[in-house]
């Protein structure tokens, strides 16, 4: 059979079956198959990479998206994530990932926010931000406003409290270790990114920089802020002092500040993402973990770096 210039990843829920079983299975591959035929698409045999858990079935077509569409139709309802993508320059030489709520869980000023009794208020400006309907800029000097006072040891306190996504070291380590450049491009403060680069292994990382006086917050957030036109302009720049196009990158976060650095990237993914980027991206997340990024640049498990 000739070369197919498109790949069909499907990738399981993480965590959705008991250790031992294989959420996705051969009459699963079977349905996406039968879509594909009828989308008019031709396909190959699948390659498994992770028995049970993610597998590619080279495609071709002169619509990849709507067959992409056809299958994510007849899998609805299946705890599944896929994409059709180019198989020409499918890994991907940078790595821009988004910290809160993407690599960690939390959103950290909301959790600075409730040492002051204040999270409801501060965390509905962060679901406002994230969803795109707050200047991010504005909304940020806000919530820093209101936490005037907190002493700069609360910080640290916080910080440890910070947990890695699941797959977001191995992500990162695996990447790394097949050659591509990392960096943590966060709305978020350095006082966390830092901690966070290191226990993830990113090479670098960027954040916006809380003003501490005598001790204490001083409500104010240094400038220049890194916003959503700032993330876009960081991913350019690694780009640009390593000589890789933009198409060569892979990028991913969770909300609306993120959705300029998705969009230029050439792998731009949305991770159990706020509705304005799950929009906006190509590809979306929502049910497997971080490694999901792998499985969508061709890597198998053994690949992988724990």
């Amino acid at each position: 059979m000739r070369a197919m210039h498109f790949v069909l990843t499907v990738i399981a829920a993480s965590g959705s079956s008991p250790p031992g079983s294989n959420p996705l299975d051969a009459s699963l591959l079977d349905a996406a198959n039968a879509a594909l035929g009828e989308a008019g698409a031709s396909h190959a045999v699948p390659d498994w990479l992770d028995p049970g858990i993610a597998c590619d079935i080279p495609i071709e077509s002169a619509m990849p998206k709507s067959a992409e569409a056809a299958v994510r139709e007849c899998l609805a309802g299946a705890p599944l994530d896929l994409a059709v993508l180019p198989v020409e320059g499918r890994r991907k030489a940078i790595l821009a990932a988004d910290m809160e709520s993407t690599i960690i869980a939390e959103e950290l000023l909301d959790e600075l926010a409730d040492t002051l009794g204040i999270r409801q208020q501060i965390a509905e400006i962060t679901a406002r931000t994230m969803a795109g309907k707050l200047d991010f800029d504005l909304a940020l000097k806000e919530r820093v406003r209101l936490l005037a006072g907190l002493p700069a040891d609360t910080l640290e306190r916080i910080g440890a409290r910070a947990t890695l996504n699941p797959g977001a070291r191995t992500l990162v380590r695996t990447m790394r270790a097949h050659g591509a450049y990392t960096a943590l491009v966060s709305g978020g403060f350095t006082h966390f990114t830092e901690d966070i680069r290191t226990r993830c292994g990113f090479d670098e990382a960027h954040g916006n920089r809380l003003i501490v006086a005598n001790g204490a917050l001083s409500g104010e957030v240094g400038e220049p802020i890194l916003g959503p036109s700032a993330k876009r302009q960081t991913l350019e720049r690694l780009c640009a002092a390593r000589g890789i196009k933009l198409e060569n990158t892979c990028a991913v976060g969770d909300g609306a500040n993120d959705v300029a650095m998705v969009e230029a990237s050439g792998l731009g993914v949305a991770y159990r993402a706020k509705s304005l980027l799950r929009e906006q991206a190509s590809v979306r997340i929502d049910h497997g973990d971080l490694t999901a990024l792998l499985y969508l640049q061709g890597y198998r498990r053994h690949e992988f770096r724990d």
